[in-house]
């Protein structure tokens, strides 16, 4: 088939390699435009751009598809379908009608549950046993189109990066199944019950609330590693969790239970296994210790 595939990050650049390695025609590949990143805020080009450069396809990166020439130059295509990964920009209808097949999109969760931005983290914090993608065929609203095809993966102990690697995968690969017959995947009106919404993530969510339980403050710490990362404030210094694991105690929420940095939630306690102080590289707990003395009873912040 002739495609358009429009993507920004990590999670989209299975769906496009696995497009090239299926022998889709990529008419045209778009992604958000490069932005400033790390220390020198060089402007750097997206994951998705970089696999496209190499793999010598057209990129393009326009900061809008609003325009009515950016909207043409969309429809001179001439598209049998359009492939979406988390590209972020807002698809006008013009550029959802255009292609013969309209747009299909590898959305992170198993619709509708989890429309929205994080459906990922939103998975991890929520609880979820279960979470996967849907592809489905894009209309106006907010993750709201029909689906085609679901696949489903545990949730687990995984962190958000992991688990957004493992359903990038898979959505890759049911992507391709469904292009290779679009006639055996009939729409599916997605039903009312079950909505929920994967609000964008703010960095504030990152500190960790020990008004909460053991569990819950876990789950904190895998719903936001890698980014922006769980932290919590010591000694006047932000420590990043990386990983942490549910252990008995009882205390005042916030509490420093022992020299083994066991902190009291409001139900159980948490310690970190993995921690990292600012400048410096993340390390296992033992490690920490060596040059981090902690003082049983110390509130945390």
């Amino acid at each position: 088939m002739r495609l358009a595939f429009m993507g920004t990050p990590d999670f989209a650049v299975p769906t496009l390699q696995a497009l090239v390695d299926a022998g889709h025609e990529i008419a045209a590949v778009y992604s958000q435009p490069p932005r400033p990143a790390n220390r020198g805020k060089k402007l750097t080009p997206s994951p998705v751009q970089l696999l496209a450069e190499q793999l010598g396809l057209e990129v393009r990166t326009p900061v809008s598809l609003k325009g009515d020439e950016e909207k043409a130059a969309f429809a001179a295509l001439g598209l049998d379908a359009c492939v979406v990964a988390a590209y972020g920009l807002i698809l006008p209808r013009a550029v959802l009608d255009a292609p013969r097949h309209g747009c299909l999109n590898v959305h992170g969760s198993l619709l509708p549950r989890w429309r929205g931005a994080a459906p990922v983290q939103r998975a991890i914090l929520a609880g979820d046993g279960q979470t996967g993608v849907t592809i489905m065929q894009m209309e106006a609203g907010l993750d709201t189109g029909p689906m085609l095809l679901k696949g489903e993966t545990p949730v687990a102990g995984k962190t958000a990066g992991e688990l957004t690697h493992e359903i990038a995968e898979l959505g890759a690969r049911l992507m391709v199944q469904v292009l290779a017959d679009l006639a055996a995947y009939p729409p599916v009106v997605q039903p009312e019950d079950g909505v929920t919404y994967a609000a964008k993530i703010d960095k504030a969510e990152a500190r960790l609330d020990f008004a909460r339980s053991a569990v819950e403050v876990e789950r904190q710490v895998r719903a936001f590693n890698p980014m922006p990362g769980a932290f919590f404030e010591l000694q006047d210094e932000r420590l990043r969790v990386h990983a942490a694991e549910v252990v008995e105690g009882a205390a005042t929420p916030g509490t420093v239970l022992n020299d083994r940095l066991t902190i009291a939630c409001a139900n159980g306690a948490i310690r970190p296994v993995i921690i990292q102080r600012a400048g410096r590289p993340a390390m296992a707990l033992d490690d920490f210790l060596r040059g981090f003395s902690v003082t049983p009873g110390t509130p945390i912040a």
